[in-house]
């Protein structure tokens, strides 16, 4: 690890974060270098107790007007899609500081590890990265692990953001991601791939990318219900690949008999030419039996016994802001999800509906591109997964500044819903849907608070269980 200072743009980034931990770390063992950041969050006063954290931990923070940026001996991370509008980015190029992304430094480190696991996929990488760090973690192999949110298993009151676990330079887990291409970056010695469906990209850029991620591995573990994930297992010699599957016998691993539980699921598992195995989830959804089987593939990669990876999965605890429950009050569950595409709403809205309860959806788009690139798509997955008596309500897109096209707003994705049938309603504030939510909740209802890139929907969904402790009226 270069042991000149690193300066973090955006330091407090799902990202970032934990990021800045593994240098941090690395910098420590090597005996130099400090970290410092920035963030427009800190300076709009947003998330403040993160910021504190932080500090506490040994992180110089600066305003992020360029103030921090001053000398040519600092690396300045900055996100993949930075603007040179930013202030610290105009200032390391006066100072003669060296500019590098974060995919560029995440996958220099990564690249670095003698063994490597990354875990890519349109859905489900957070929750795979976070059970393959669980296993390894209780199997004593000592990982190292960059996920994108936070790991249950891991988070205390001394981490609260335990996105990160420092462990050690051997073995480095990652969620790799392919919206901006840098997955092309990777070079895993087992790489994952969920499943593969139009998210960022095209169809035709994501083969490619997916393609070259898994033929670079030394080892592929491949979704065979997946079809994109399924032509990419016949691209490789059978030796280099490990395959999972709800129900298809020709996997290597497969999941039968589905139970599915109020927190969780269980189900039985069966490993060609192995045993077969009872497992127990603590997180619900077929989808998470998918993510289970996907990590147990990539353990059973690193030699970890399959008995022993099962006992580890069983006190998994999840990643925040996967279904989070946060709370119930007056009948009324509120949870907390980070489902942002029409694939991972599909997971949440059908592992949801296999229980009783009538639906309240907030869902706050990322960004305006994205709706506009998935219009369709969205108007497709919630006017088909939608009760008859659930109810979607749209805030106008997260906006934190930039230039965008604005051509595809919140209401033309309910007015599609509407005309399908199905309830929905676009509202100009987040606020202004919270007041309706409280005013429509009754007992028996489970109000979902959805969206991405956004740490104050936490707080959010916090507030409207607070709100619901008074009595409700009909």
């Amino acid at each position: 690890m270069n042991q000149d200072d690193y300066f973090f743009c955006g330091i407090g980034g799902s990202g970032m974060l934990p990021l800045a931990m593994i240098v941090q770390a690395q910098l420590k063992a090597s005996g130099g270098g400090r970290i410092e950041g920035s963030d427009r969050s800190r300076d709009q006063g947003r998330t403040p107790e993160k910021f504190a954290w932080l500090e506490a931990h040994g992180v110089t923070l600066h305003p992020q007007d360029g103030s921090g940026v001053t000398r040519p001996s600092q690396i300045v991370v900055a996100t993949g899609a930075i603007e040179d509008t930013v202030p610290d980015i105009g200032a390391a190029k006066r100072a003669g500081a060296r500019i590098v992304t974060r995919p560029e430094l995440l996958s220099q480190i990564f690249n670095a590890a003698p063994t490597s696991v990354g875990v890519a996929g349109t859905s489900g990488k957070s929750t795979i990265t976070g059970m393959i760090a669980w296993i390894l973690h209780q199997a004593g192999r000592e990982p190292t692990v960059m996920n994108g949110a936070v790991m249950k298993n891991f988070a205390d009151a001394k981490h609260p953001f335990a996105s990160a676990l420092i462990g050690g330079p051997d073995l480095f887990v990652a969620e790799v991601d392919e919206s901006d291409g840098s997955i092309a970056r990777y070079d895993p010695t087992v790489a994952v791939v969920s499943n593969i469906s139009l998210d960022h990209k095209s169809m035709e850029e994501l083969r490619d990318l997916f393609g070259g991620f898994t033929a670079r591995s030394t080892t592929a573990v491949l979704n065979l219900d997946n079809p994109e994930t399924a032509a990419l297992a016949q691209s490789l010699p059978p030796e280099r690949v490990v395959t999972f599957a709800l129900g298809e016998e020709a996997a290597t691993l497969n999941a039968h008999d589905l139970d599915p539980r109020p927190t969780g699921m269980a189900f039985t598992l069966t490993e060609a030419r192995g045993p077969t195995l009872t497992v127990t989830l603590n997180v619900p959804g077929a989808h998470n039996v998918a993510n289970a089987l996907a990590a147990l593939g990539a353990v059973r990669a690193l030699g970890v016994p399959l008995v022993q990876a099962v006992v580890a999965l069983e006190t998994f605890s999840g990643i925040r802001r996967r279904m989070e429950v946060v709370g119930t009050a007056n009948g009324v569950t509120v949870l907390d999800d980070f489902a942002h595409n029409p694939d991972k709403i599909a997971a949440t809205l059908k592992t949801l509906h296999a229980f009783d309860g009538r639906l309240l959806i907030l869902f706050q788009p990322h960004g305006f591109g994205p709706l506009r690139l998935m219009k369709d798509e969205f108007i497709d997955g919630f006017a088909g997964l939608l009760r008859e008596d659930d109810i979607l309500l749209m805030p106008e897109p997260v906006y934190y500044g930039g230039t965008t096209d604005r051509g595809v707003g919140s209401e033309d994705i309910a007015a599609g819903v509407r005309a399908a049938g199905r309830r929905a309603e676009a509202l100009p504030t987040r606020e202004a849907c919270g007041d309706r939510l409280i005013a429509l909740a009754r007992p028996g209802d489970r109000i979902v608070v959805m969206g991405a890139r956004d740490d104050t929907l936490s707080t959010f969904a916090a507030a409207l269980l607070h709100r619901l402790l008074a009595p409700l009226t009909d």
